[in-house]
């Protein structure tokens, strides 16, 4: 079985490569029918909104993506109390369809890439030439640890690098975008797509061109989610950092007396290897007591002999 589990093929990256897409297929069709349903409410209710006119479907679909994008540039605004109640829906419901199409677009991208890594890793895996089965398993054990350690901080770093540059190309985009169009000057074209990637938008600058609110209809869905998710990714590589930095200090001590009792769940005066295994998982802050309990819980459940191992009875018993 050692043997065979080399030759089965992991669908896990097919799997996670289809599901991707398919979230960034359903989040993009759901937000253009969100934002068809936000374009509709506006043009049809103009007066309850102030600010300079442009063409109104362009001024409704820029207003309903500074409202769902959390910017709030003030040069337009709702005035009614329905219309301030339907922009409090709006930015409430909207901004989690462009959370869920940029993770979706981003694990997509990363899916493809660690594809890509793995099949050389794969590729490199078949050249070697297989040995006894229990020889195999042992070594086939600790490459997949090494490969699944490796692919983790992989993804992290992947994910840092693509959302730092996704933000710095966002906001050189909307400079060179404001310059052209817009016609401001350097500084304030640089302060103006800061301002709104940031989704500061203080509302002393704001787009006020036919292009420059298309333009930024489209720029703007984009370019705040991409800077809320480079700041989640650099928050998750510094908390894996620091798992890492635990895992190795767990992994380098020395055992002690103390930990003899404590890793001895059995109180037999000796710890055997899933003990041990147990004991600096624990430590690791891999798992807890209670996910011990549970699982041995679940154990007893198959166990239904009480002899300390199930067996292939016992697993038919328990689907029959």
């Amino acid at each position: 079985m050692a043997v065979m589990r080399d030759f089965r093929p992991n669908p896990n990256h097919q799997i996670q490569s289809s599901s991707s897409s398919t979230l960034v297929r359903q989040a993009a069709i759901l937000l253009i029918i969100y934002l068809s349903l936000g374009v509709l409410i506006y043009s049809f209710n103009p007066d309850h909104f102030s600010g300079v006119e442009t063409h109104p479907v362009v001024d409704a679909l820029y207003f309903c993506i500074v409202t769902m994008c959390t910017i709030g540039y003030g040069d337009i605004a709702p005035l009614t109390p329905l219309a301030k109640l339907f922009a409090c829906v709006f930015v409430l419901v909207g901004f989690g369809f462009i959370d869920i199409l940029l993770t979706g677009v981003v694990n997509y991208v990363l899916d493809l890439q660690e594809n890509m890594i793995l099949a050389g890793i794969k590729a490199n895996k078949n050249n070697n030439n297989r040995q006894q089965q229990e020889t195999t398993c042992r070594r086939f054990s600790a490459r997949d640890y090494i490969v699944d350690v490796a692919k983790g901080r992989m993804r992290i770093r992947l994910k840092v690098s693509l959302a730092l540059g996704v933000v710095v190309v966002c906001i050189g985009i909307g400079t060179l975008i404001l310059y052209f169009v817009e016609r401001l000057d350097l500084v304030d074209c640089v302060y103006l797509s800061v301002m709104s990637v940031t989704t500061v938008g203080y509302g002393d600058r704001a787009f006020k061109t036919l292009p420059g609110r298309l333009f930024a209809s489209m720029w703007l869905l984009f370019s705040t989610l991409a800077v809320a998710r480079a700041f989640l990714y650099l928050a998750e590589a510094r908390i894996d950092k620091r798992h890492r930095k635990i895992t190795n200090w767990v992994l380098h001590r020395d055992i002690t007396v103390d930990d003899l009792f404590a890793a001895d769940i059995n109180n037999n005066g000796f710890i055997s290897k899933s003990e041990y295994v147990i004991y600096k998982l624990k430590e690791m802050g891999k798992i807890r007591e209670k996910d011990v309990k549970q699982i041995c819980d679940q154990f007893n459940k198959l166990d239904r002999n009480n002899s300390g191992k199930i067996t292939l009875p016992d697993l038919l018993e328990n689907h029959l």
